[in-house]
């Protein structure tokens, strides 16, 4: 059975990682602007002008959104991964600030407790997957199982030796479990759409500083961020070897410029939208049955 991804609008398939491709991150612009005329606009002016696309796409987003829970086909999983500060919450914050709370769940994954270290490394996500005509958010995900620990081998759960990450093959068998899972995901329903909020480490650090400028941002700040910032490095090679082992046909990812906030709320906003418009849906049918008794109920409530 021949499985496709997302069908998205055109210049959303720029962003796309191609599974042929080696992955280099310094070849992806985290500035990307979609106008060339932005780049000499003011960044205030930018933005303001970004925002107000940011609304149209999302009442665009809700339209989707309401014709996919009326249709009940499809279930939409969206991962946002990125570094620290690229602006996982407020992308979720605004671009789905618009939809039915009711049609969409956020998941955001903390290190993992004794319990799911007794399950495989997936138990815990499977178990927040969103039903058909629902759009589940995993801010941060089972990614985090190839990217935190590949990082920090010592945060790894407990594995007996045979089968751990000193074993030959780990990591490109956890790859390729991703992978296997994600192809069961969308052969049996579920859109998977996955972003890299990709920012750049300059941008990293004015929006750490940002956060220690202001005292209403200061419950942002983690001591624990500074400590990260020291392996950027490593987390950009991991990022690299993730990308090129995970996107694939059927769930591929894709790489958001986020040094410019609402550019990326922007791209993530279209893609959504356009992924759940590329499943041509329509409202259910009904039968004259079926429309008599509405009738029958309309004409019961007219009388009270």
């Amino acid at each position: 059975m021949d499985i496709s991804g997302p069908a998205v609008r055109k210049y959303l398939k720029k962003f796309i990682v191609g599974s042929e491709k080696k992955i280099r991150l310094k070849n992806f612009e985290t500035g990307w602007v979609q106008h060339e005329s932005f780049r000499n606009k003011p960044e205030e002016v930018v933005d303001d002008l970004l925002k107000e696309v940011l609304e149209k796409d999302q009442k665009e987003l809700f339209a989707a959104q309401e014709l996919l829970a009326a249709s009940h086909k499809y279930g939409i999983l969206i991962v946002l991964q990125g570094m620290d500060t690229a602006g996982k919450d407020g992308t979720i914050r605004h671009v789905m600030s618009g939809v039915n709370p009711q049609g969409c769940d956020v998941h955001s994954f903390k290190v993992p407790d004794v319990e799911d270290h007794l399950h495989d490394f997936l138990w815990r996500y499977e178990r927040a997957l969103p039903e058909r005509g629902m759009i589940g958010i995993f801010n941060r995900s089972y990614y985090e199982d190839v990217l935190v620990v590949h990082v920090h081998p010592e945060r790894m759960e407990e594995l007996p030796e045979t089968i751990g990450p000193d074993a030959e093959g780990f990591w490109d068998d956890r790859y390729k479990d991703i992978n296997a899972f994600e192809k069961h995901l969308v052969r049996n329903g579920t859109i998977v759409l996955k972003f890299f909020l990709h920012i750049s480490k300059d941008e990293q650090k004015l929006r750490l500083l940002d956060r220690l400028d202001h005292k209403e941002k200061y419950w942002k700040f983690s001591v624990s961020d500074i400590a990260e910032r020291e392996y950027w490095n490593e987390y950009l090679v991991a990022y690299e070897e993730m990308l090129t082992a995970t996107s694939t046909k059927y769930a591929p990812w894709f790489i958001v410029p986020a040094d410019h906030k609402w550019m990326a709320r922007t791209i993530v906003a279209e893609a959504i939208t356009s992924a759940i418009e590329g499943l041509n849906l329509s409202y259910p049918k009904y039968s004259d049955e079926q429309i008599r008794h509405l009738m029958d109920a309309k004409e019961t409530l007219e009388k009270e």
